[in-house]
């Protein structure tokens, strides 16, 4: 089984022939969940969009926090090594061409040859700071450039070191939030300059004749005398060593998860895959000259002990990514956690979007799936009870700023549904409703039963919105009517992201009481086979305008499934609620193979923070979390043909699946330990007891008779 972090290209699904590239599909080297990531900028003239992997022009490293192109850059700061003396500075200017194929791209190392200067450069990072190796043509003038557009202020302490500091922010309660870097040259400045033209502030370091420069840097979001230390830690070590650290670091994550597939591709797919998932959140806290956690609190503008992550939307990744980390990655799940607890004790709310603080994106406050499904599976029992303080706070008490805790509190609570005057009403009420039974989790285990009663009620609020008549989730106003003018395929206006179809069966607490509403499992079954068999129609009315999810679900025939999205990751899953799992798992497969391949297509749409790797990785297992906060995982389709994966309790889980060829599209038989296996879930506890589970493949389906048991976990069961 190769696992090995060095065939894993980070250009791999960054571009697509559906659509642009989301932000997390950069070309990320650093190391798991670092401080800063460093990819090369291609362009500085389509905003956001500042590397694109078939351009031919390097404008140097970028130093960069940036989540996605729609949440933008934060402390971002470019590093360029030139070989003239330039009579204009500008990015236009000094920007040089490269060979793509011939640069390395890997998550622990850059290697890049400018042709216009003949420099090749090697950068290898830390998780806060890093080493960039220089090669110069001796023929030329060696220099370096730190470029940035923002303000920037400098200090040359000596002929070998320089401290910057400088603010440039996409969004941040601090509107000045200061990064520090600290930079230490090996051989010896001998002339620094500062140029400002109206776009950027430039830098300009020259050396004496040398042929090479090894420049060290720490950076730092508490203060200069921060970044210095952070320099000092990692300035004895050598560029061998840096890549040697940064490299186990990835080898270490990919260590837990061995897999084969019938064809490479595959394989190399979901490796790359793996890597994406390790990316965020990202860590936002660093060790003072005591080793002890600190870390900037941008709410109230002082430095605090303890830790903070930053750059995750849940909205995105409580699907995926977290119940990923429970099985294989816990003692991190279980970190992050006490940062999420952090930035509630700073601000009053929970975060739902944080870059680097609260950003207030996307409907619901779906951190609370995030919690209920850490209690369920007893990761960090301790902090439990002030979380649960948080998440009842946050359904219950209307914030003045519209970016924290839910939008719309106070007319859910009164109407038991968001009203439709706010924008994306279904949405918010289905993940206020998911929200609450995620509540109810929490008090249930805490043994609040007045606050157990009271959330499951609550987590049936979806029902307000169902339409019998036409089968839809529908928006209603304050007099509890119906939108008139409705359509099935109109994107948002009442829907986030998506239409009815994608929106309408987020009611991932609840299947048995939505298939209720549809008068039982063979209407509802009917139901997902018109949102798969139609054709991949939009209506833009609700935007007035095509927006990438609907050019990346019309670009490929699996009807109303934008698997290229997250509103629809759980929508293959839905047939194994209604008793009928065999429906799905052909298309399951074919989601896979088709929509995903590392090395031509990429990614089908949003590889939002993790999430849709989240959702490559698990579906090729053969499982899913369809309702992270019960434990379950559905049963899919397996792509794998062995896998094993190492838990974080210290026990090995083994998959086979047999014959696994293009043919075999259905699941004959599983074994769990020996034993055949009925049920259409596997539960946390009979996964992370290790073991072995078996998939007998066939190419015909085996449809079954489930009892109520055997049947995914239901409020209404």
């Amino acid at each position: 089984m190769n696992n090995t972090i060095d065939h894993i290209d980070t250009r791999h699904g960054t571009a697509n022939q559906y659509s642009f590239s989301h932000g997390n599909c950069l070309p990320y080297t650093g190391v798991p969940f670092g401080m800063n990531y460093f990819a090369p900028q291609t362009t500085d003239q389509k905003g956001s969009w500042w590397f694109h992997p078939e351009d031919h022009t390097f404008q140097g490293y970028r130093l960069t926090h940036q989540p996605s192109p729609w949440m933008g850059d934060f402390a971002h700061v470019l590093f360029t090594p030139v070989g003239e003396n330039f009579s204009e500075l500008s990015l236009f200017h000094t920007q040089s061409s490269y060979r793509p194929n011939e640069a390395l791209f890997l998550p622990y190392q850059l290697t890049i040859t400018q042709l216009r200067y003949n420099i090749t450069s090697t950068l290898c990072p830390t998780r806060y700071g890093g080493m960039l190796d220089i090669q110069y043509d001796a023929d030329n003038q060696p220099g370096f450039l730190i470029t940035l557009d923002g303000y920037l202020t400098h200090e040359q302490l000596n002929d070998h070191e320089i401290n910057v500091s400088f603010s440039n922010y996409s969004d941040c309660e601090d509107k000045t939030l200061t990064f520090y870097v600290a930079l230490h040259f090996e051989n010896a400045i001998t002339e620094l300059s500062m140029v400002q033209n109206e776009a950027q502030t430039f830098l300009w370091i020259k050396f004496a004749d040398i042929d090479t420069q090894t420049i060290h840097f720490g950076t730092s979001f508490i203060s200069q005398e921060q970044a210095v230390i952070n320099l000092e830690r990692e300035k004895p070590a050598t560029l061998s060593e840096i890549k040697r650290t940064s490299k186990q670091a990835w080898q270490t994550y990919f260590d837990r998860l061995e897999v084969e597939h019938t064809d490479l591709e595959h394989t190399k797919t979901f490796y790359h895959t793996l890597y994406r998932t390790f990316l965020f959140p990202q860590t936002f806290y660093e060790y003072d000259e005591y080793d002890q956690t600190i870390h900037y609190d941008t709410f109230n503008q002082e430095i605090k002990p303890g830790v903070l992550y930053t750059n995750n939307g849940f909205w995105d990744t409580y699907k995926t990514v977290f119940p990923f980390f429970s099985l294989v990655a816990r003692e991190v799940y279980e970190e992050m956690l006490e940062g999420f607890l952090n930035s509630y004790r700073e601000t009053g709310f929970l975060p739902k979007w944080l870059s680097p603080d609260e950003r207030g994106m996307m409907p619901g406050t779906l951190i609370d799936a995030v919690i209920a499904d850490a209690a369920m599976k007893e990761i960090r029992p301790d902090l439990l009870p002030e979380l649960f303080e948080g998440m009842k706070k946050g359904a219950s008490v209307q914030s003045e700023c519209e970016n924290y805790g839910r939008r719309g509190t106070l007319d859910y609570l009164q109407f038991g549904y968001v009203p439709n005057d706010y924008h994306e009403s279904v949405n918010h009420t289905l993940d206020y409703a998911y929200s609450d039974f995620c509540i109810s989790q929490v008090a249930r285990i805490l043994e609040d039963e007045e606050a157990t009663a009271r959330y499951q009620n609550q987590a049936k609020n979806y029902r307000h919105l169902f339409d019998q008549k036409t089968g839809f989730m529908r928006s209603k106003d304050r007099e509890g009517q119906f939108r008139a003018d409705f359509s099935s395929i109109r994107w948002g206006k009442d829907y986030a992201e998506g239409s009815a179809w994608q929106s309408s069966f987020a009611v991932y607490q609840d299947f048995q009481g939505l298939i209720d509403l549809y008068g039982g499992a063979d209407a509802f079954s009917e139901k997902l086979v018109a949102l798969c068999n139609q054709a991949p129609r939009f209506d833009v009315a609700g935007y007035n305008f095509e927006i990438h999810e609907m050019t990346e679900m019309a670009a490929i025939e699996f009807g109303q499934v934008a698997i290229s999205n997250q509103p629809s990751f759980h929508l293959p899953y839905l047939f194994a609620f209604a008793g009928k799992p065999e429906m799905a798992q052909p298309m399951i497969k074919h989601l896979m193979t088709q929509c995903f391949n590392s090395t031509i297509n990429g990614y089908p749409g949003d590889e939002d923070n993790g999430s849709m790797s989240g959702w490559y990785l698990f579906s090729s297992l053969g499982f899913y979390p369809v309702t992270p906060g019960s434990n379950e995982f559905i049963i899919g389709m397996p792509l794998v043909k062995k896998a094993r994966l190492h838990l974080s309790n210290g026990e090995t889980l083994t998959l086979t699946a047999t014959p696994n060829e293009v043919q075999q599209v259905f699941i004959d038989q599983i074994t769990l330990n020996g034993q055949v296996h009925q049920a259409t879930f596997f539960t946390y506890e009979q996964l992370m007891q290790g073991g072995t589970i078996d998939y007998k493949l066939g190419i015909v389906p085996h449809p079954r008779n489930y009892t109520t048991q055997q049947l995914p976990f239901s409020l209404s069961k």
